[in-house]
Parts: structure tokens; sequence; C-alpha cells
């Protein structure tokens, strides 16, 4: 069999021919053809002119906007077209305020540590409730509200005081600002209005307005008490000054406003006092439930500029309305929001039931308790008072029986006179008079009613509880009536109830007293004693309704108040006083002679004098 060979004749020329095929698919491009190479150009083209076209429109609307800018804003179109819309917060342990760039004012302003009667967080200023702003005109005749215009932020700190710039700019060194200044540890805000170099565009020829006003949100339980306690206060010409209800005054020489809702207040105080101020107070709140403001406030006041520049030192307050943070204020007179009642009752507060108050919370946790000591306080100091009245009492007990003798022996009409003369006389000799018992009553009142200012102001007391009461400061509830009684409300408070019984009993005790008080009825005069009979009933019923919706402090101080009375009246009636005694002293009395007073004797003889000319017009109408 014959074997194959290997032929490189063969292989060679096939490796010749694979090389030149390779060689020559390498080297055979496609040719371009013109209209290849047209396209392409104009595609090129296209989008080099499109480039261009977005360029000059970028170009066209920059400068249609900034006409439109320049149009609207005149000089202050820089500042528009270099600031840009958003906010900035500063805050501190105590409160947190969101200032806008649109405006510069304040958006929000959260007040630390303290909710809304619902547990939420406790806004003076949210949900445009509140407006700030400064009204001016320009040299090129334009009217503008800042309000309306963009501010450029710089938060900066100094030390623990941060302070935020917000510049209304019409160069970079030309602008109005706003500069706020937050110190820890502290509710006020340090507040600055001033411009520079601007006396070349605000005319000074037109009014410059500052505008603030606020719509107060509601924080507390009962609507219709915090809109009781929610006021506009002022302080002009170095005089507190509040506004009543729906009114509006034009005052002079203000130094601070304050927009009071109950137990928080927003406060504007300036070192350059606003004349001419419009003042507003408009209230909202009425009778609905679910309301959510109380009192709207309103203040507008020119601005004067000083060398053509604004230039005013103000402050913000956003906080609670405490009497002694306020009063730490030196010089600012600021405590007097606290709304402690006018004249002695506010005397008494400041004076007295304040100091005892702080020096009892210093080392008692729970305020009921506080409440219940300061109670027996006022009891201890107060018993000599009702001692005095107990004993006048007893005296007027001892020397009823001959003022009735007095009576029988002087009867009729035309006796009142001599009738009136000995039963004085006798009063007299025994060493006691119809005013000794009043007296006591007349000094217990303004004590009354400087605690009836007390309890519902003190935010020392707001949400603290007490055992069924959830908030001291409010009305607490034991049931929810399905409708609602007029004068009384659509609930049940237990404080009221208890209150109520405790005067009844004390009434009822002290009707005796009050009846040996009284002389006896004379003809031709109202029985007083009937009157006092229906006073027993009537006067813890109107308890009742008064103090249904009234703060529970109130309710248990009067509550525990009545019980000592009666413990003490007890105590005075039977373990000190003793008749026997009395009568006695009285009968010793009446062996000395009595010394009268000039204004006595004048009294007596224009009464002889008058008993006298009664007798000459009987006989006159005898004959």
């Amino acid at each position: 069999m014959e074997q194959k060979k290997i032929d490189f004749n063969s292989f060679i020329g096939m490796l010749l021919l694979g090389g030149i095929m390779l060689w020559w698919m390498n080297t055979q491009k496609p040719e371009e053809t013109p209209e290849t190479t047209t396209q392409t150009e104009q595609t090129t083209d296209t989008t080099a002119q499109v480039q261009n076209t977005l360029t000059e429109n970028t170009v066209i609307n920059d400068s249609l906007q900034q006409i439109a800018l320049q149009n609207k804003f005149g000089a202050f179109a820089y500042g528009a077209s270099t600031s840009k819309e958003g906010n900035i917060s500063i805050e501190n342990n105590l409160v947190k305020l969101t200032i806008d760039n649109k405006g510069g004012q304040i958006i929000e302003a959260l007040v630390k540590n303290y909710k809304t009667y619902d547990s939420l967080p406790l806004y003076l200023v949210k949900d445009k409730n509140a407006s700030f702003n400064i009204n001016f005109g320009t040299t090129d005749n334009r009217i503008l509200n800042t309000k309306d215009l963009l501010f450029s932020p710089t938060l900066t700190k100094n030390g623990d005081t941060q302070v935020l710039s917000m510049k209304l700019k019409v160069a970079e060194d030309k602008f109005l600002e706003y500069r706020y200044e937050m110190k820890e540890g502290d509710y006020r805000v340090g507040f600055t209005v001033r411009s520079q170099g601007l006396s070349s565009v605000i005319n000074s020829s037109q009014e410059i307005n500052l505008d603030w006003s606020l719509k107060g949100f509601r924080h507390e339980k009962s609507l219709k008490t915090e809109n009781m306690y929610s006021y506009y206060y002022y302080k002009a010409d170095d005089e507190v000054d509040y506004l009543q209800m729906n009114d509006d005054e034009v005052a002079n020489d203000i130094d601070w406003v304050a927009y009071k809702q109950h137990f928080f207040s927003s406060i504007l105080t300036s070192k350059t006092p606003f004349n001419n101020a419009t003042l507003k107070s408009v209230d909202f709140a009425g009778e609905e439930k679910d309301s959510v403001y109380t009192k709207t406030f309103g203040l507008k006041t020119p601005l004067a500029l000083t060398n053509g520049e604004l230039n005013y030192d103000m402050q913000w307050f956003y906080g609670p309305t405490n009497y002694n943070l306020l009063k730490s204020y030196e010089g600012t007179s600021l405590d007097q929001i606290a709304d402690l009642g006018w004249g002695i009752f506010g005397f008494l507060n400041r004076t007295v039931f304040y100091p005892v108050f702080n020096m009892l919370k210093g080392f008692i946790g729970n305020y009921g308790l506080i409440i219940i000591l300061m109670t027996i306080v006022v009891r201890i100091i107060m018993s000599p008072v009702l001692y005095k009245s107990y004993l006048s009492s007893a005296k007027m007990k001892v020397i009823r029986p001959e003022m009735e003798e007095i009576n029988k022996k002087y009867p009729g009409k035309e006796n009142a006179m001599k009738r009136q003369q000995e039963i004085m006389a006798v009063q007299r000799k025994a060493g006691v008079s119809m005013m000794s018992g009043c007296i006591p009553a007349l000094m217990q009142m303004p004590v009354f009613f400087a605690l009836f200012k007390f309890f519902p102001t003190n935010i020392d007391f707001r949400q603290k509880s007490f055992l069924w009461a959830n908030d001291l400061s409010s009305y607490d509830t034991i049931f929810k009536l399905p409708f609602k009684v007029p004068f009384y409300g659509d609930h049940v408070s237990l404080f009221p109830i208890l209150a109520s019984i405790a005067i009844f009993f004390y009434m009822k005790m002290n009707q005796s007293q009050q009846a040996n008080m009284q002389a006896p009825t004379q003809e031709g005069m109202p029985d007083m004693s009937k009157m006092m009979k229906w006073m027993i009933y009537f006067s813890p019923i109107m308890m009742l309704f008064f103090f249904n919706n009234y703060a529970s402090g109130l309710s248990l101080y009067y509550f525990i108040s009545n019980l000592l009375t009666i413990a003490i009246m007890f105590v005075i009636k039977n373990y000190v006083i003793d008749e026997a005694k009395i009568h006695a002293k009285i009968e010793e009395n009446k062996k000395k002679p009595v010394k009268k007073s000039k204004f006595r004797e004048r009294l007596d003889a224009a009464m002889k004098q008058a008993q006298e000319q009664q007798a000459a017009q009987q006989r006159a109408k005898k004959k």
C-alpha cells in the first residue's frame, strides 16, 4: 500500500492565497458618497444651531425676569434675584423660632416644656396665624411690604448667643436688616430693625408703618375661661393699661405691647417708644367648643427715620405669663400682665400670697397640698377677725332682750327716732356697735377677691393634678352631661359641689350669729332674718353654678377654707367665748360713765333736734 506524503509546494501555495485574500478584505473600505458627507455636515450644523438658540433663550429669559423684578421691586430687585425661598430656625432650651426668608418674619414660635390641653406641642405662632410687616414707600414711587420680599439669611454664633441676620438687599452693602439674637436659657430674643445705605431709596416723605398681628391659638380646656383671661396689655407713658374686649385705641410713648393668652404671651418691646400707635383687640371665641382661636390682636405704628435710616432696638418674648419670671425682668413692668387684680387685691397677691406660695413650693411638690397649706395659713391669719366677729355676736345676744324691750316701749313710726336713740345708747353702754360685726366680714372680702385672681392665673397650677382633678387651673370633671345646662355647662365638677355643701353648713352654723348681730325688727322695716334663711339655700346653689367652669384649685381652696372656718367657729363658740363673763362685763360697763366724743355729741344733738321736729309736726297734725 502506497503511503501518502506531504506536498510542500501545495502547502506554500495555499498560505500565499490566504494571505492575499486577507490583505484584500482589509484594504477595501466603503467609499464616501457626496450624499453621506452632506448629511453629516447638516447634523453638525443643526446641533450647533440648537445650542446657540438655548443660550440665546436663557439670556433673554434672565433679562426678562430681571426686568420684571426691576419693574416690581425697583432697587430691591437685586435682593429678589439673589435670594432664595426657604426658612431657618434658631432655638435654645426654652423656645424655638422658625424664620421665613420671605418677609424675614417669625412663622413658628414653639414654647418648649409645655403642652396644650390635648397634649400637643404648644405653638404661639404657626400656620400663618401671625404677620409682621413693614410698609414703606421708595423714591421711585413704589409702595413695598417686607412680607412680600425675600431676605438673605446668615446664621452665626457668638459664644452661647445665636445671631441670625436677615438682609433685604439693594446691593451687598445696602440693605434692610432684621437681626435676631437668642441666648441660652432666655425666652427673650433680641430683635433689631436697621437699614444701611437706604437713605436714597426709602421715601422719607411717606409714612413707614410697622404692622404686627396675631390670632391667639386656643391652648386650654375651657375656651370660655381662656378667652376671659386673654387681654391686650401695653405700657404707655410709664403706665400699664389694657384694652377691653373688641376695643381699639390710639396711644403714644409705648414701650411694649403684650398679646396675653391666659397662661402664655407674645410680647414686643422697643427701646425707642412707638408713637401714634393703633392698638386693636377682637374677640373670637364665643361659645364654640371647637374654636381654634381666642382673640385677634393688632399693632400698627409709624416708624421714624434717623438721618434717613431705620434704627430700632427691639425684643421679642414668646413664653409663659409667669409672674415670678416676668418680675425678674427689672424695669419693664411686664409682671403686671400676670393679672393679679387691682388695688388692694393685687397688693395682697404680690406681698402675701405669692411669697407664701413660693416658700411652700420650695419644699412641696404636690400643688394640691400647697393649696391646702395656703388655706390653713390664711385661716390662721384671719382667725382673730373671726373671733372679733363672734365676740360682737355674743355681746349683741346678751343685750338683745333690752333692745326688744325698747321696741315695745316706743312703738309706731312716730317714735322711730326715739327708739333708735335708746337702742344706740344701750349698745354704747355695752361697748358694742352694729359695725363691729360688719367690719370683720368686710376685712375678709379683699382676701376672697385676691385669691379669686391668684389661683386661676398662676401658671404653676396649670396641668398639675390632685386627686380626681387632672388640672388645678381648669375645672375637674367626674361626669360628662349629654346636654348643656344654661349657666352650668355640660359637665359635673366635684370640687364645686363639695365647696357648696361646706358653704351651706357654714351658713347654717352662722345663722344664729347673724341673727344676734341684727337689731330687733322695727315697724316698717323688712325682716332680715327671713332674707337670711333664703340666703342659706341660695348661696350654695349660686356657688355650684358659678364655680362649675372655674379652676378646680379655686374650688378646692373654698372647700377647705369653709371646713376650717366651721372648725374654728366651733372651737370659739364652745371653748373660747363665755357668755356669762361677757354679760358680767357688760353690766360692769353700764355702771361706768360713758364719755361722749364730740362727734357723738353732735350726732345726739342732731337726733334730738330731729325728734323735736317730728313731735312738733305730729302736734300740728292733731290741731
